[in-house]
């Protein structure tokens, strides 16, 4: 069996395979149940989680991703509050063939599934990016944007000022055009990307000018939200997966309960983009909206990659 550490996961998960890779899980589809929550009791802080993401297709893979989320680290320096690995297996017969780094697999199957559908969503002459957030997830989706997009500017913001010019900072040394801004301000953004953990709107359907693609993937919970209900209405809305959207995506949820929406705005989901079954953004004046909570058919469909390139 081999073991796959953080360094070896990112160099078997390059930009552009793993969107084809994306694309083909999307078109093929699998076995993909809704994730199990089970409660972990911690001795000095709020109640753990143990998160398992099963996926599989018949007579060749099977996976599942393992998170442990315990937020009783955060009293111990250095020690992160989400651990994680991946488990790829013979669909056949069941013997374990690889173990991944389960964070690097994530943070890098979430910006590459949103860059995929950006593809179809986005304006292909798009050169301005917003990035929203700091952590992770946000230093991915620049290095994907970057490696599908002309970009010629990332400005970059974060609540925490010093967070977003340390990221801002990093992206440059990797030769990006990133700098720090301090307003979450759409304005002459082609394409704004948030991943923050906000539970109230930082973008305002007033302040995006028409032709904008945004791509929403913070809010994974019902209680958090990037946007506000008239963006959302005002968009042509597409979402990785219905049911995961309609349960969990906060973006998506609160605009239903505000009565803004109802579930039939959601033009497509990523299936049908990618199988052609929706042509995606229809006219360049057109804002079109991504709303992203995860699926553990992307999981596994990295975890074949890197599993599968020598």
């Amino acid at each position: 069996m081999r073991l796959m550490d953080k360094a070896e996961t990112e160099a078997k998960l390059p930009w552009p395979a793993l969107r084809d890779a994306l694309e083909g899980i999307f078109r093929q589809g699998c076995e993909a149940p809704l994730r199990h929550r089970h409660p972990l009791p911690q001795k000095e802080a709020a109640e753990g989680s143990l998160l398992l993401m099963p996926a599989w297709q018949a007579h060749r893979y099977t996976g599942v991703k393992i998170v442990h989320v315990n937020p009783a680290n955060a009293r111990q320096p250095g020690l992160q509050a989400v651990h994680s690995v991946y488990l790829l297996s013979d669909g056949e017969s069941g013997r374990p063939l690889a173990i991944l780094d389960g964070g690097t697999l994530t943070d890098r199957r979430t910006a590459a599934a949103s860059v995929l559908a950006a593809g179809f969503l986005a304006r292909p002459e798009s050169r301005r990016l917003l990035l929203l957030g700091s952590g992770k997830v946000a230093h991915a989706l620049a290095q994907a944007y970057a490696a599908r997009f002309p970009l010629e500017e990332i400005r970059v913001w974060s609540r925490r000022p010093e967070s977003a010019a340390r990221l801002s900072a990093t992206l440059a040394g990797e030769g990006l055009p990133a700098r720090a801004v301090d307003s979450p301000d759409p304005a002459g953004a082609d394409i704004v990307s948030a991943a923050t953990l906000s539970t109230l709107p930082l973008l305002r359907g007033a302040d995006v000018a028409p032709g904008t693609h945004v791509d929403l993937v913070g809010a994974f919970r019902p209680d958090m939200r990037e946007s506000d209900a008239g963006l959302v209405a005002r968009a042509s809305l597409f979402v990785d997966t219905r049911p995961g959207a309609l349960a969990e995506a906060g973006d998506v949820v609160q605009a239903i309960a505000e009565g803004a929406i109802g579930p039939g705005h959601i033009a497509a989901d990523l299936f049908q983009l990618c199988r052609g079954e929706h042509p995606g953004r229809r006219s360049a004046a057109e804002v079109t909206l991504f709303k992203s909570v995860g699926w553990a058919g992307e999981d596994l469909a990295a975890a074949v990659l890197a599993y599968e390139t020598a």
